[in-house]
């Protein structure tokens, strides 16, 4: 490694490679050198710590001068020989200094592929549950204001909720420590060696056979887009956000199909529409505007997203409660009751078949769901077939 007193006029004078860097060493502070790379010069510290080599940039040779980088240096090498590694000193400062905020940002620019509604939920948990941590570096967040605040947001929010909150934390302050050396412990831990975590009973709700006539009463007393989309749902037991941000491009009418490139578990869904649904999207492309969305909205996503207010009403009119992930759960206990095959009731709800060796020998195919399909919608159709008026679609 060629040396020389380190001085501005010399330093200038360096050449620059073509490819690759050259290393300088100073020869009045040993330690000290210049790298020079195709296109600048930038002053380092090299030196023994714990004897292990480190080497540390101390900033370009255009900006500091050949005295200040020297001086640097002397701090930096005796740093070193106090046992100080400073680029570990250097990440230690970068950790404490990253915030909630930046943690959960960076985790969106790792997780590319995160369903919409999944990324929905991280951001709702950011924005409205720890708003008041984002400021705040994620390492200093304890395992007590873990649990003061899991409970508090249980009391204002719910159970359910407070779980969901920790269990984006906890991902989020996994993510970042992954990339990070000597990361604290994850405070989120306590809530699982406390027992913290709330018990959470998976809902099984669905709108009966029963109640189904009022439901669907109501439902036609709604303006069109809310009757259609719950229609939809109930139909073909779709997720709430794949109905909303279907496009027409996903709906062929002549194949009497539709296919969704990407769903919330990642794999895409085909799925064959009984003729009720061919009817109902054909009357509503009819009177489409120009939007690529199947329920547009003037939101900013340019569909739909809120449903609360017209589930609402028709529960309001009805007298039966519901949610939208009811109406997959009705369409799936009708499917049951009429003895499909495990493999098209798996297929139509789009659940892999993982687990399962004979899974991967079987093909679905639209056409062999088609029969399933017509099978659940005749018996829909039949439940609610307490007046002949009761069947048919009120006009807008």
């Amino acid at each position: 490694m060629p040396s020389f007193r380190f001085t501005k006029r010399a330093i200038d004078a360096l050449p620059f490679p073509e490819t690759g860097q050259v290393l300088y060493r100073d020869e009045l502070l040993r330690g000290l050198g210049v790298r020079v790379g195709a296109t600048g010069k930038v002053f380092y510290v090299e030196g023994q710590v714990n004897g292990r080599t480190r080497r540390v940039t101390i900033g370009r040779a255009d900006v500091i001068s050949v005295d200040e980088a020297r001086k640097r240096a002397l701090g930096i090498l005796s740093d070193m020989a106090a046992g100080i590694d400073p680029n570990a000193e250097k990440r230690r400062i970068a950790q404490e200094s990253l915030t909630v905020g930046q943690a959960f940002a960076r985790f969106f620019e790792t997780r590319t592929n995160l369903a919409v509604s999944t990324r929905e939920s991280y951001q709702r948990t950011n924005a409205l549950y720890l708003k008041d941590w984002q400021r705040k570096p994620i390492t200093s967040i304890s395992r007590q204001m873990v649990l003061k605040r899991h409970q508090r947001i249980a009391k204002a929010h719910g159970e359910v909720t407070a779980n969901n909150v920790m269990r984006h934390f906890r991902s989020v302050y996994n993510v970042t420590a992954a990339a990070h050396d000597e990361f604290p412990p994850n405070p989120v831990n306590i809530l699982t060696q406390a027992r913290a975590w709330y018990p959470e009973r998976r809902r099984r709700g669905a709108v009966s056979a029963q109640d189904l006539p009022a439901w669907w009463t109501a439902v036609m007393d709604e303006p069109d887009y809310a009757r259609d989309f719950l229609l939809i749902a109930l139909f073909t037991g779709m997720r709430r956000n794949e109905i909303a941000a279907l496009r027409w491009e996903q709906v062929n009418l002549d194949e009497r199909a539709l296919h969704i490139p990407k769903t919330k578990n990642g794999d895409p869904l085909d799925l064959p529409l009984a003729d009720y649904l061919v009817t109902l999207l054909r009357t509503r492309k009819d009177r489409a505007s120009r939007s690529p969305w199947v329920f547009p909205s003037s939101g900013k996503t340019g569909h739909i997203v809120e449903t609360k207010k017209f589930t609402a009403r028709v529960t309001e009119r009805s007298g039966v409660s519901f949610t939208l992930h009811d109406l997959r759960r009705t369409f799936i206990t009708i499917a049951e009751s009429l003895d499909i095959p495990h493999y098209a009731l798996k297929r139509l709800l789009n659940h892999r078949l993982s687990g399962d060796v004979t899974a991967g020998y079987i093909v679905s195919d639209l056409e062999r769901l088609r029969g399933p399909v017509s099978l659940v919608a005749a018996k829909i159709l039949k439940s609610v077939a307490a007046g002949p008026e009761q069947t048919e679609r009120k006009a807008s």
